[in-house]
């Protein structure tokens, strides 16, 4: 059945990538290993441009040289959001009976990513471009669309959960649901070195 694939990034990366060495994943072969019997015609990845941190000021290029090996994937199309980063003050742990102290921190927002992938989903629904819709995420904020296109536009609907437990809110209102595992992550990567129509590049040596 003809398939597309609509990835939030931001939960995909902190459910299952952050501080492993399966960051350099190959979204499609992933969904090919974990849904062989799809035809996957596409997949939409909704993330949104990070900006430079003190503490480290890599992770831009990091991320756009991910955004390059995605776009050697004929079938991929990233959708960007936006992030909004400002200093807050927020209350620090305070012990019992202690002064409660306050913190400068940096708060950062990711604005626009599930938005877009609610949009998108229910926008190829009404335009038939497929048979099922699998999501990448745990959050229980996609539960109304995902409900609309299987209710009202007779979709089937799948999550591949990047989380440790998947979400009591959805599962009551898709079709299928699959665990993305350890396995599949390693088995599911980028060759180190890949070409463009630019060049060659490799794989950032923090991964």
């Amino acid at each position: 059945m003809r398939t597309i694939v609509y990835v939030d990034a931001f939960n995909l990366y902190y459910g299952c990538l952050k501080g492993t060495p399966y960051r350099w994943l190959n979204i499609q072969k992933l969904c090919e290993l974990l849904m062989p019997k799809n035809n996957i015609v596409a997949v939409k990845y909704f993330t949104a441009l990070v900006s430079e941190r003190p503490n480290d000021p890599g992770q831009p290029m990091r991320q756009q040289t991910y955004l390059r090996a995605l776009r050697t994937l004929p079938t991929t199309q990233i959708v960007l959001g936006h992030y909004l980063t400002h200093n807050v003050w927020m209350p620090a742990v305070a012990l019992p009976g202690a002064k409660q102290q306050y913190v400068e921190v940096i708060k950062t927002e990711e604005k626009g990513s599930d938005v877009n992938l609610a949009t998108h989903m229910l926008h190829d629904a009404h335009l038939n471009r497929f048979d099922v819709a699998v999501v990448i995420s745990n959050d229980s904020d996609l539960l109304a669309p995902i409900k609309l296109v299987r209710t009202d536009l007779r979709k089937k609907v799948g999550v591949l959960n990047p989380q440790k437990n998947p979400s009591r809110a959805i599962l009551p209102h898709i079709d299928f649901f699959k665990q993305i595992r350890r396995g599949v992550l390693e088995e599911a990567q980028f060759p180190e070195e890949l070409s463009d129509l630019h060049g060659t590049f490799t794989k950032p040596g923090l991964w």
